[in-house]
């Protein structure tokens, strides 16, 4: 009996989903965040608090605290709110047709909450060429060096 190499088994677990009530994510979020996050508003530009961030840290969802953006994706795109050129991990957003407003984007999402983060364009930098305009109201920032 030989020694014969084991096969590689992965195990991937499903993304556990958040939901609560209306009235839950109205206790738990301020009137702005509730606003963008629940019912899909937009905070005006160059006014949120992320937009001329400079730190470094992770930028998570600030509904349910998925990890979303790391600060070196983050870029100036002169549009006045926060810029990423990719997500930490693909699977913590989603990407969804948006038709409102009389204009054709792609929204983007948190997985596992469902909250509205902003919108996604192709006139972003290299390496993604892709453009992540996310509102402030939907982020809660982790300096580097204070992980969870």
């Amino acid at each position: 009996m030989g020694c014969r190499p084991r096969p590689v088994v992965l195990f991937l677990t499903p993304m556990t989903k958040i939901s609560k009530t209306d009235a839950e994510w109205r206790d738990r979020l301020s009137t702005i965040s509730y606003a963008v996050t629940r019912q899909k508003a937009t905070e005006p530009p160059f006014t949120g608090r992320y937009w001329n961030h400079k730190a470094i840290g992770i930028y998570r969802c600030v509904c349910c605290g998925t990890r979303l953006f790391a600060s070196d994706t983050k870029f100036d795109s002169g549009c006045g709110w926060p810029s990423y050129f990719a997500p930490i991990d693909p699977a913590n957003v989603r990407e969804e047709p948006d038709h409102s407003h009389g204009m054709v984007r792609t929204e983007i999402l948190c997985n596992v909450c469902d909250a509205h983060l902003g919108h996604v364009f192709d006139d972003g930098p290299p390496p993604t060429g892709r453009r992540y305009c996310i509102n402030s109201a939907s982020l809660a920032f982790e300096q580097a060096g204070e992980e969870k």
